[in-house]
């Protein structure tokens, strides 16, 4: 029985665990959305929330705990300046975990974490890979015809001066 064992080992050693952990809670501050199993999703949680509600804060003291635990600068400034005044009537409850199926190697159950308030970003986001990809692939059909262009000049080309050497 699992009486009064708070919290998930998740198969690694504490140093591992903890690593794991960091980078999670970082990658979902910057990213706003990933994908991990289920497990490592709810094991997560907990340490977001603290990292939101040290946002929340937002004094000196905070920001140095925040940095002390997130892996970079930019997800300590993010936190502070975009992420945690988004949520400043919000007692807790940040997260989104919403499953996603299982993953095909080893059939563990996936999931996407996400930050609440966080689907404009990712409109936005999806929004600019739309537009770049409408770019590039105008890009393409622009250089595809003008390659085209200049094959069929250069076959005119040659077959004019096939013309001129059989009348010689």
């Amino acid at each position: 029985m699992r009486h009064r064992r708070a919290g998930w080992k998740l198969g690694r050693n504490t140093e591992h665990r903890r690593a794991l952990l960091r980078n999670l809670v970082t990658s979902l501050i910057v990213e706003e959305r990933i994908e991990t199993t289920v497990t490592k999703a709810k094991a997560m949680r907990p340490h977001v929330e603290k990292m939101i509600t040290l946002g929340k804060r937002g004094d000196v003291a905070a920001r140095r705990l925040a940095a002390s635990y997130l892996m970079t600068r930019d997800a300590v400034d993010k936190l502070f300046d975009t992420i945690s005044p988004r949520y400043g009537d919000r007692a807790g409850g940040y997260l989104r975990i919403i499953h996603s199926g299982f993953r095909r190697g080893d059939a563990s159950e996936m999931a996407f974490v996400e930050l609440l308030g966080s689907e404009k970003t990712l409109d936005e986001k999806r929004q600019k890979r739309a537009e770049l990809r409408a770019k590039r692939a105008d890009e393409t059909r622009k250089a595809m015809e003008t390659a085209e262009e200049e094959n069929k000049a250069m076959r005119e080309k040659e077959a004019a001066n096939e013309s001129a050497e059989k009348e010689k």
